[in-house]
């Protein structure tokens, strides 16, 4: 293993958005048992240091590898297609409409039953969105289409919180 490879490599994974979490869970922990700082206590500061390298490191990865979400922006900018949320918020025009009609939605919105009709919208959205994305990832190869569809998502599940901001105010016991 090497500090420097890619989350994928470092687990022994295809890079791939589709990813059985189970067996990421559980290369995980046998990766964090051989490298934990505990079993090199009796060998010096400087192993115990690399020891908790190498535990961050594989708490990185796994960390991104498991959030779908990041697991896509990930694989975009391994091959060459960063997402750049910060820099590129360029959108499709009718995503754009989508977006405003959302919002309108959501402000206009006086009772608990309209926020969660919106809020299943919303979880059907992401699911469709998500399902294009390993498409587009996986079987397509097309990260520039991905990366597109990451800052999608990325709006979608920004919104998705502030639907559940909004239900905490109109539903506080659910």
């Amino acid at each position: 293993m090497r500090l420097d490879a890619d989350d994928f490599t470092l687990f022994g994974l295809p890079r791939r958005q589709r990813l059985d979490r189970a067996q990421l869970d559980e290369r995980w922990r046998a990766l964090q048992a051989e490298v934990h700082p505990d079993r090199v206590a009796a060998e010096g500061a400087a192993a115990q240091r690399a020891a908790m390298q190498w535990a961050l490191r594989l708490n990185e990865a796994h960390r991104r590898l498991k959030d779908p979400l990041q697991r896509a922006a990930y694989l975009c900018e391994l091959a060459g297609a960063p997402v750049q949320a910060s820099d590129n918020t360029a959108m499709p025009r009718e995503f754009l409409l989508q977006q405003m009609q959302w919002r309108e939605a959501l402000e206009e919105a006086t009772d608990a039953a309209a926020v969660h009709a919106l809020d299943a919208q919303m979880r059907q959205t992401e699911a469709q969105a998500m399902a294009a994305l390993e498409v587009a990832l996986d079987d397509a190869g097309d990260a520039p289409a991905a990366a597109a569809q990451v800052r999608a998502l990325m709006f979608v599940h920004r919104f998705r919180h502030d639907i559940e901001r909004r239900l905490d105010v109109l539903d506080p016991d659910r």
